[in-house]
């Protein structure tokens, strides 16, 4: 393989995602309609150059660098490819907003990894590329389903392989993502959490997944209601959301089936049936205002495509 010539350029489309869906940490997430814009263009310098151009008043802290986790993915995709490391600029327009529980993070990792194989005309299959996401970003639940779409299970057996499962969700199933002003860190979010947890709240998880994803594919609503309660995470880290129980008890009063700290907060995911979304969103954002936190509560749809790229 041969580096490309200065001044090729691809774009890349990566939606965001909506991790651990309540009971199914580090394991399930969805891909929703918000999506990054990346443009990628290869300049002239040499491997220490990434140049990042922030076009949306989101994401202005971030910096390039080589030590940028967009360039960093771009490096494994070369490594990988036995391609030689070179310049490069890449623009992006935010829509999702960094440190919020959308799975930023792992669109930048998806973006360079699919951006910097494009460049090079493809070599790597779509596997390795899901194979070095989940290396970078050290678990699966964002960058599987940021890169496959739709609702994605993803677990290791005895082989100790990644296996991954594209999961039904029923069109009539609809999400509200209420995005406050808030940030959290995902590693401020682990940190909470004890290393060790009781027997009885693993036995639960694996009753509530069970019942969420049946009800995820089914359509039924008490099925997802009952199954949208976590005992591993949420219960640690609903004390770093601001306001994060009133936004919640709103949704669940306005007709939400049920409630869920997006990814590692502070976003939260409300599913609902029905036309109810537009109440639901309207009753979070006062809820977070009451709090005193600004805040968005967009209607989503399953993003299904997953992340895409064109010249």
């Amino acid at each position: 393989m041969v580096q490309p010539v200065i001044g090729k350029k691809v774009f890349v489309e990566v939606p965001s995602t909506t991790a651990n869906i309540g009971p199914g940490f580090d394991c399930l997430g969805a891909a929703v309609d918000l999506k990054n814009i990346f443009s990628i263009q290869r300049i002239e310098g040499d491997c220490e150059r990434f140049e990042l151009i922030m076009e949306s008043t989101e994401g202005n802290h971030l910096r390039g660098g080589p030590e940028n986790l967009f360039y960093r993915a771009a490096q494994r995709v070369w490594q990988a490819a036995e391609v030689e490391p070179f310049a490069l600029e890449a623009r992006v327009k935010l829509a999702v907003p960094p440190a919020r529980g959308l799975g930023s993070s792992a669109t930048a990792i998806v973006a360079g990894l699919v951006g910097a194989n494009a460049l090079i005309d493809c070599p790597l299959s779509k596997e390795k590329l899901l194979e070095l996401a989940i290396d970078i970003e050290g678990h699966p639940d964002n960058v599987v389903p940021s890169l496959l779409g739709g609702l994605c299970f993803t677990a290791k057996g005895i082989s100790d392989q990644w296996r991954i499962i594209k999961c039904e969700w029923d069109e009539s199933i609809k999400a509200v993502v209420a995005i406050p002003s808030l940030r959290l860190s995902t590693s401020e979010a682990r940190r909470v959490m004890p290393k060790d947890v009781p027997i009885s709240d693993a036995v639960s998880n694996l009753g509530s997944l069970t019942l969420l994803l049946n009800g995820l594919r089914s359509g039924k609503e008490d099925l997802i209601s009952e199954g949208m309660h976590d005992r591993l995470h949420e219960p640690y880290r609903w004390k770093l959301i601001k306001g994060g129980q009133a936004v919640k008890d709103a949704a669940i009063k306005a007709g939400a089936l049920g409630c869920a700290i997006s990814g590692a907060g502070p976003s939260i995911l409300a599913l609902y049936k029905k036309d109810v979304g537009k109440r639901i969103s309207q009753s979070m954002v006062k809820a977070w205002e009451a709090e005193g936190v600004a805040s968005r509560a967009p209607l989503l749809n399953l993003q299904t495509s997953g992340s895409s790229w064109h010249l």
